[in-house]
């Protein structure tokens, strides 16, 4: 990488950084419009790597800022804060070489037009070489009433959930069965010097230790490799179908989910629903890229009426929006844009759509209802409620390996964030009885 390149990647990194930190943007949409920017891969990676980085050290580097400067950074200052917490990221979290890594730093403050800065910048990075950053509880990185929250759902857990989710993921991939089985794209990837782990309640699933780029990784162009966590490659296995079956994924976006399910079973008649035409589109070619068919729609799984053909579904996969409090470590800006008042809107959705999945699906079919969250308000309680009102749901436990019981009848599962290096994950599964019990 040349000087001059290395500066170009840090002054991005600040500027994606003070976009999610100062004005609400999405980390994935604003590495989105940046990535494409740079032509080394070598360089995508490195502005990848600062900004997740940055997001995940946040609270240390503030309480370093906060101890080591005389007077708080203004608002008019944000630019320079982000760059800081560049720099601090990557001396800290990455470990990159300081040389590099303080030269192109301090050189990013002079190309954003604060040259007079550069001075401070120095002295606060060679600081941080030095000494190290504060070391602060992991969840000061969390909203006060949102770590509260994960304390009174997971009393014994909830350190554990902080300090996982402001670790880097692992990096697990999916095989395709029809393509190649598990074994022979561990031995691809052997081949080319990539040490895989396997884990024998996922049949499916690959881990590497390290983050990568997963386009250059031998099967994955072909479509015999999906990048999928563990923890949502369980979700197929809560399934029992016939080959014909009809199935619904009821929020399909980004698509691995029914990708799976379509792997295992090409010869399910599977729909896959979302509201958002551009996300379908998503979907549209996750299914192309791995060479399987379903019927997609855009349509709000809420609204059946609006959609439904009135043929009922032998299963439908209810994967509901919630407040992603379980990839954290994968989507870090969370904490940043979370409000206690989005989760009262996700529960009153989420119950919204398990209300219109149990109306199209078929006398003794199986719903499946899962999240990526930790909260028990959309986990746990919102199917416990589910089948109060419906006491022709019958829950079926899936059992240990989808993570710790919970519910009223402990006939749901949790994966709390971190567990077999999988991200946190809810397991419901409902049977519809052909009528009440008595």
């Amino acid at each position: 990488m040349s000087t001059q390149a290395g500066v170009v990647v840090r002054v991005m990194a600040a500027r994606v950084l003070d976009a999610v930190l100062h004005r609400g943007r999405s980390l994935k949409a604003e590495l989105a419009t940046s990535l494409p920017r740079l032509e080394d891969t070598r360089d995508r990676a490195l502005l990848e790597a600062i900004c997740f980085a940055a997001l995940r050290g946040r609270a240390g580097y503030d309480a370093a800022l906060a101890a080591w400067m005389p007077r708080p950074l203004q608002a008019r200052d944000n630019e320079l804060r982000a760059l800081l917490l560049a720099g601090m990221a990557q001396l800290d979290s990455l470990g990159l070489p300081a040389h590099a890594a303080l030269s192109a730093t301090v050189e990013a403050v002079r190309t954003l037009g604060r040259p007079h800065q550069a001075g401070m910048v120095n002295a606060l990075l060679r600081r941080t070489q030095r000494e190290g950053v504060p070391q602060v509880d992991a969840s000061a990185a969390w909203p006060r009433w949102l770590a509260q929250q994960v304390r009174a759902d997971w009393p014994g857990h909830a350190d554990g959930i902080f300090a996982a989710s402001a670790q880097a993921a692992p990096l697990w991939l999916r095989a395709n069965r029809r393509l190649a089985d598990r074994n022979a794209c561990r031995a691809t990837l052997a081949e080319a010097g990539f040490e895989t782990e396997i884990f024998e309640t996922l049949p499916d699933a690959l881990s590497l230790p390290g983050s990568v780029a997963v386009a250059g990784l031998p099967g994955f162009a072909d479509g015999a490799l999906s990048v999928q966590d563990g923890s949502a490659q369980q979700v197929a296995d809560l399934f029992t179908l016939e080959d014909q079956a009809r199935v619904l994924d009821a929020c399909a976006a980004p698509g691995g989910k029914a990708a799976h399910l379509l792997e295992r079973q090409p010869g399910l008649r599977l729909t896959a629903l979302d509201v958002d035409a551009r996300r379908l589109r998503r979907v549209a070619q996750t299914l192309e890229r791995v060479e399987v068919l379903a019927d997609l729609k855009t349509a709000d799984a809420s609204v059946p009426d609006a959609w439904w053909d009135g043929v009922p579904f032998d299963a439908v996969l209810l994967d509901a929006p919630c407040s992603a409090t379980g990839i954290v470590r994968r989507q870090p800006d969370v904490l940043l844009h979370r409000r206690d008042t989005d989760i009262v809107a996700l529960t009153a959705l989420q119950a919204r759509l398990l209300e219109a999945a149990w109306q199209v699906l078929a006398p003794g079919g199986t719903l499946v209802y899962a999240t990526c969250s930790l909260l028990a308000a959309e986990n746990a309680d919102q199917v416990d409620a589910f089948v109060q009102r419906h006491p022709e749901a019958v829950a079926d436990d899936p059992g240990a390996a989808f993570g710790h019981a919970c519910g009223q009848r402990a006939a749901f599962r949790q994966r709390l964030t971190g567990e077999a290096g999988m991200d946190g994950f809810f397991y419901a599964r409902l049977r519809k009885a052909s009528a009440p019990p008595a």
